[in-house]
């Protein structure tokens, strides 16, 4: 009996550390979602589906333990968590332990759900913004910090959801500081129904394997690279590009046998005679532009940013930072091993670090190829021929600019003759004295040396800040004067530096034209601009030379000189700036919001290159969701009665605020009204009991994110309204 006992006990103990043994390795899970159930063919048939993820950010490292013997034997390159990059061992910000983080395939109409937990060490805040997703009913969920939302504070959660009403190329990044930079992205890919692919018969196949990722890759982590250069004379030029996180930059020799090896580089596998989609985004961090080509093949070229085209065919094509690019590529060649080569341009250029990487289009049947000390080099990349998106450079028969391509996406109402708001928007590096990084008495950019001169990106001279709150739900907290532009401003922003939360303001409905001019003084460079909230349409673009001026552009224009595409314009939602040139944008202002439009450059953004367009007033903004994080200064409060020295909203900061006291304050006779009031104890109703907001403004709401009135029934509360105002004439009379 005791023995059984026994038995019966020892087995119990198994399955309660079997148990726990299970929980903890669930603790340790980090999903790469490959198999998952949403990642499915789309058919005209298809059931949506809600699409539930789990992201959790951390740092951790390239090369890590999780690697074993990676390089020296290659299969432990491909073990889980091992992150190879391109060879160097630094520190990476992830998602799940993978760069890039887990890809999001879905199928339009699908609810994509995503939890994102931050365990990013340093307590850093983080978000996620989903790049070309137009989140029109759900603008809560744009992922900017301070102004569609908080930042999700270290240990906490924040779930994402919204519905895929457009499909195509997207990708997602976190968008706090340069945490993008250091590995949080990955793809985004919302597949349409064949019936309304208008491209479905020109391709075979569009798998979630040929999606495609690329990036110029730092050595260290970004923010040293940032500090460095901002403060001091570190550059700013990348030696590396990485293709779906992997590549190949540092070489391994094996002491003993003197043989060489390196870290994979990604492989595309496909078979011969047949047509494949390919689906490329870039999350360009710096100034670098990327040329794509194949080796040997040719691209039909047939979307961007995730709105189809007539089909051209090129032998290569730009893409710049926040892009996307669609194209399919018959595999007609003989069976063998083709390079994908992606080379970097401007900042990571031939007069630079020539920064590139290379993958492989693998033919079924082809032998193993191996990397060894003769891979590819920097001008192995430059493919002639037709190029598509040049770098800087006027259109020309090889060279195919973007206002040459006819969209497939109907004409709306932004390609109206007349724009309702027109705005010209300059942009340069301008040599001022960035409080910043610089001190007008100490060391003034006019003082110190050349190499420590930091020029200010800015947009008609004006760097923007963000707001303490962010103004989507949280208006109220703001001040006004917090904001500008250039038509507010009282001061001359190129003699002295302009700083504050750059707006614009149009009103719901606009046909909205912006007039994009790279003054393009100092620098060969370009600025690729993403905006939020929107798609446009791109209806001119010319680089007229070295450098100009928005005056001269501006001249241009009053002379019928700048022609306007308004029917068939591409559409997009990212797109370049010339040096030395401009770029006409179109977008109807139909989702009310606050829409960050910035430059893709993330030392740019970082330090000022973008603005905010608010869309519509204040009243037609949307609700924030219940339970909504709330975020904001604190003024520290009145030492005595422990109320905040300003609020806008007397319910969130003073306890005892009540609708009763509102009334008191209001009333002309307050110490009578305050007398009645009192004596009727059925009307002692306070705030801190039943949670009422009483407001005007739909942003103005409780920190519960309540609709208006919480607790007390409508009926009861028109009934308190008429009970109160017969109170209040009475005490008039």
């Amino acid at each position: 009996m005791n023995s059984e006992s026994n038995l019966d006990l020892a087995s119990r103990l198994k399955w309660i550390i079997f148990g726990l043994l299970w929980h903890s390795s669930l603790a340790y899970n980090f999903p790469s979602y490959t198999n998952h159930p949403c990642k499915r063919e789309c058919q005209d048939d298809t059931v949506p589906m809600k699409c539930h993820y789990h992201f959790t950010l951390e740092y951790y490292y390239t090369l890590s333990k999780a690697c074993y013997n990676c390089p020296f034997n290659v299969t432990d390159c491909s073990r889980q968590h091992c992150i190879t990059a391109d060879g160097i061992s630094r520190p990476v910000l992830v998602a799940n332990r993978m760069l890039p983080g887990p890809g999001i395939h879905v199928c339009l109409g699908d609810i994509i759900i995503v939890k994102v937990t931050n365990k990013l060490a340093g307590a850093e805040g983080t978000t996620i913004h989903w790049h070309g997703v137009i989140q029109h009913g759900s603008q809560f969920m744009d992922g900017v910090p301070m102004v569609t939302q908080c930042p999700i504070a270290s240990h906490t959660s924040f779930t994402y959801r919204y519905e895929t009403k457009q499909a195509g190329t997207m990708f997602w990044h976190a968008h706090s500081g340069v945490q993008r930079s250091d590995g949080i992205f990955g793809a985004l890919v919302i597949r349409e129904r064949p019936s309304k692919e208008p491209h479905y018969h020109r391709y075979d196949y569009d798998l979630p394997e040929h999606t495609i990722i690329v990036n110029d890759w730092l050595e260290e982590l970004t923010i040293q690279k940032f500090a460095a250069h901002h403060h001091d004379d570190g550059d700013n030029k990348p030696r590396s590009v990485l293709i779906n996180g992997k590549g190949i930059l540092e070489t391994f020799r094996d002491h003993i046998t003197g043989k060489e090896f390196t870290t994979p580089p990604e492989i595309f596998y496909v078979e011969q005679s047949k047509r494949y989609r390919f689906r490329v985004a870039s999350n360009g961090v710096l100034n670098c532009p990327l040329q794509i080509s194949i080796q040997d093949h040719q691209l039909l070229m047939i979307a961007s940013d995730s709105y189809p085209f007539q089909p051209v065919i090129v032998n290569s094509f730009n893409i710049f930072a926040g892009e996307r690019y669609d194209f399919v590529v018959l595999t007609d060649r003989v069976v063998d091993n083709y390079f994908i080569h992606v080379r970097g341009l401007a900042d990571c250029g031939s007069q630079f670090k020539q920064a590139k990487q290379h993958a492989v289009l693998k033919y079924r049947g082809a032998q193993d190829i191996s990397f060894g000390p003769h891979r590819p080099d920097y001008d192995a990349g430059r493919r002639e021929g037709v190029r598509l998106n040049p770098w800087n450079r006027r259109a020309s028969p090889t060279r195919v600019s973007l206002t040459s391509l006819y969209s497939l996406v109907e004409d709306d109402d932004a390609l109206k003759w007349k724009p309702d708001k027109k705005f010209y928007i300059a942009m340069d590096f301008n040599v001022i004295d960035n409080k910043n990084f610089h001190h007008p008495l100490f060391y003034s950019i006019f003082d110190v040396v050349k190499q420590k001169k930091l020029l200010s990106p800015q947009m008609n001279h004006i760097s923007t800040i963000f707001p303490p709150s962010p103004p989507l739900g949280q208006w109220m907290d703001l001040d006004e004067s917090i904001f500008c532009n250039n038509e507010t401003l009282r001061v001359n922003c190129s003699l002295e530096y302009c700083q504050c939360v750059h707006r614009i303001q149009v009103e719901l409905g606009d046909v909205v034209e912006l007039v994009m001019v790279d003054e393009g003084v100092p620098f060969n460079a370009n600025h690729p601009m993403h905006l939020h909230g929107h798609a446009f349409r791109v209806v001119a673009m010319d680089r007229l030379g070295n450098m100009t001026s928005v005056d001269y552009v501006r001249h241009l224009d009053n002379q019928g000189l700048i022609e306007r595409k308004l029917h068939g314009a591409i559409k997009k939602d990212s797109v370049t700036v010339p040096d030395g040139g401009y770029t006409v944008l179109r977008f109807h202002a139909d989702n009310p919001g606050f829409w960050l439009f910035h430059c893709h450059v993330e030392f740019h953004i970082e330090i000022g290159m973008g603005l905010i367009i608010q869309v519509g007033h204040t009243n037609q903004m949307p609700r924030p969701p219940n339970n909504f994080p709330r975020c904001g200064d604190f003024d520290g409060g009145d030492f005595e009665t422990g109320r905040t020295l300003r609020a806008s909203n007397p319910a969130a900061t003073d306890p005892s605020w009540s609708w009763r006291s509102m009334f008191q304050q209001n009333w002309p006779t307050a110490a009578s009204s305050k007398a009645v009031f009192q004596n009727k104890e059925t009307l002692n109703i306070e705030l801190n009991r039943n949670k009422i907001v009483a407001s005007n403004d739909n942003s103005a709401r409780s920190q519960t994110g309540s609709r208006g009135f919480n607790v007390i029934p409508v009926c009861v509360y028109y009934e308190l309204v008429l009970l109160l105002t017969i109170i209040k004439c009475a005490c008039w009379i």
